[in-house]
């Protein structure tokens, strides 16, 4: 098993304009003349750290990294204007585009790996393989698992925070309670629910709880993004019918993936990597890999699952663009 690597800096960063109102920030990182990989970050919201690039040999790969949609350093900030999983999947291609790049590597977990799936079955002629994280593909009892009832019984002390804003009444559909409240004229409400949503999600993230990691929940900047743009997604089931990324995984059967499930995945736990794994053939199809983590939670940042990433990358490098 392998660590990060270490740090290293970026070659070129700027934003590319994507809609009359959406400029996306993107990286360019690694070896110019290395594999490609895009980079797919979570939430959806949630945006880049420099530690992300990290995964990935500065020596082999040209590692492409970007901030979705009114989140991080891409503008306007928290806009749900023109911002659905469509839109998204266009804005790869059109900075697969920009760059001059042919075929790339797709990596992505969590929310990365919703848009992973959607992007790569939209395109498949574009992808040289997947390596995949936390699998999560917007199906209601996936939603419902960790917003509704499910995770609260084993985070039952950090769940009250997260239903406390949210009257009794309201509290049958959790989500579009927080949408409305997301979404309302009340600023003070608005970055009260932003910080108990984000504060919840960030409590399960890991198998043992990390106060540092919560704290990020403090930024109301980056709160009110992965709030407000989590909750437009979820209310919306990503604009697709359900099931949709799992019914129709055939499309990417052929390509070479990589699944890595930690086995107490709070957040978006094993079932539905399991079933993605036999959507694409399981056993049967020799391309696909599904790798279960003991004693790994969802956090693409906890050890096991940092090395089990940098090691699928490791395994990849026998791709050529």
């Amino acid at each position: 098993m392998a660590p990060i690597y270490p740090a290293f800096a970026v070659n070129k960063s700027d934003h590319l304009k994507v809609s009359d109102i959406h400029s996306i920030y993107y990286e360019d990182c690694g070896n110019p003349d290395g594999v490609p990989i895009v980079y797919l970050h979570g939430g959806p919201g949630g945006g880049i750290d420099d530690s992300d690039r990290q995964f990935f040999d500065p020596k082999h790969y040209r590692s492409i990294l970007f901030d979705q949609r009114s989140c991080g350093k891409s503008t306007p900030s928290a806009s749900l204007v023109a911002n659905t999983t469509w839109d998204l999947v266009s804005d790869i291609e059109a900075l697969r585009t920009h760059l001059g790049i042919s075929r790339w590597i797709v990596f992505g977990g969590s929310w990365g790996s919703t848009l992973s799936l959607a992007y790569s079955q939209k395109h498949p002629d574009k992808a040289l393989g997947l390596i995949l994280r936390g699998i999560f593909t917007l199906r209601r009892e996936e939603l419902e698992w960790f917003y509704q009832k499910g995770a609260d019984m084993v985070f039952a002390d950090y769940s009250e925070a997260y239903k406390a804003p949210i009257p009794e009444e309201e509290r049958g559909d959790m989500m579009a309670a927080y949408y409305k409240r997301l979404t309302g004229d009340d600023e003070e409400v608005k970055l009260k629910c932003a910080g108990a949503w984000s504060t919840w999600e960030n409590s399960a993230s890991k198998l043992l709880v990390d106060r540092a990691y919560i704290q990020r929940s403090e930024n109301p900047k980056w709160a009110l993004e992965f709030a407000r743009i989590e909750s437009h997604f979820f209310v919306n089931g990503g604009w697709m019918y359900e099931g949709q990324l799992i019914a129709e995984a055939s499309k990417i059967a052929h390509l070479p993936i990589v699944i890595i499930q930690g086995r107490y995945d709070m957040v978006c736990p094993a079932k539905t990597s399991w079933d993605l794994y036999k959507a694409l053939g399981g056993e049967g199809n020799q391309n696909v890999s599904y790798r279960v983590l003991g004693g790994c939670g969802h956090s693409a940042h906890e050890r096991g699952v940092e090395e089990a990433l940098v090691d699928a990358c490791e395994e990849f490098k026998r791709l050529r663009k």
